[in-house]
């Protein structure tokens, strides 16, 4: 089986989480040709993922275990909380995995933030991707955290490809 690598990424909202995953997905898919899956933590309940009144809605809305296929895509909707384990399985072969979120699970993380640091991320930060509104002088930054500009995604894919999780 080829190695299978997954990080994570956290920090807090509106910190530019979500655009840095995206471009650092569209940079190994497009320009690397790696497989990519994705694992987005909502821990407020609150994204959106179905319209009320839609079958796939009313399907999901039963409680029950759900996969809607089209020929261009597959969604599945859960009612039941899946371990990382569970997940991966679902995704079949992939090359990385990208979790945003999920501060407890066992892998490389990647903190975000802009304008200020949030120390109580240090311990569970393996690289912090900061842009220019954040001056490190003004923090005393753990030493095993490797900095990282977070307007440089081929820089973050460098780390990436170099300190995530080799997971089975």
């Amino acid at each position: 089986m080829k190695k299978r690598l997954a990080v994570a990424f956290t920090g807090p909202s509106n910190s530019g989480k979500t655009t840095l995953i995206l471009k650092v997905a569209r940079k190994m898919i497009h320009e690397l040709g790696l497989k990519v899956t994705i694992i987005k933590n909502d821990p407020k309940d609150k994204a959106v993922v179905d319209v009320p009144g839609k079958d796939s809605y009313k399907f999901s809305d039963t409680g029950a275990e759900v996969i809607i296929t089209s020929p261009t895509r597959t969604t599945y909707f859960s009612k039941r909380h899946n371990e990382l384990e569970d997940m991966i399985s679902m995704f079949g072969e992939f090359d990385v995995l990208l979790v945003e979120g999920l501060k407890n699970l066992p892998l490389p993380r990647i903190s975000i933030f802009r304008n200020s640091i949030d120390e109580d991320y240090f311990p569970f930060m393996n690289a912090l991707a900061i842009d220019h509104t954040i001056s490190t002088t003004d923090y005393t930054l753990p030493e095993s955290v490797d900095l990282l500009d977070l307007n440089n995604p081929d820089m973050v894919v460098d780390w990436i490809l170099t300190h995530a999780k080799v997971i089975e």
